[in-house]
């Protein structure tokens, strides 16, 4: 599978993530959301950038009880709550944020 941006090819897997992190942007972002049924809103925009910044330090994508914990951590106890990602990025927020983020596929997600 693959995606267009600017006349550039963007690979992805057969799930949609992408091959080469590093061809993640904003605009990628918007595409892989897109194809999700997504349209990203400023609350969407805030768990990709924790999502990111936890990939930067941890060099993983965090299943979904960490990214909870993680999100009520960094963005208060009424975010961090798994009602409010299935909200964000149904049916399953770890796998669909990560995706969107540009991040590699959570490795304990069915």
């Amino acid at each position: 599978m693959s995606l267009t941006h600017t006349g550039q090819t963007i690979e992805t897997d057969k799930e949609g993530y992408l091959c080469d992190l590093n061809q993640w942007s904003p605009e990628i972002a918007k595409q892989l959301a897109h194809a999700e049924n997504i349209d990203l809103s400023p609350a969407h925009w805030e768990i990709i950038e924790l999502l990111r910044e936890f990939y930067r330090e941890f060099e993983l994508s965090p299943a979904m009880r960490v990214l909870v914990k993680q999100v009520g951590l960094k963005l208060g106890a009424e975010k961090g709550k798994s009602i409010y990602l299935m909200q964000l990025f149904p049916p399953s927020p770890a796998k669909i944020a990560s995706k969107i983020s540009g991040l590699p596929r959570p490795d304990n997600c069915l």
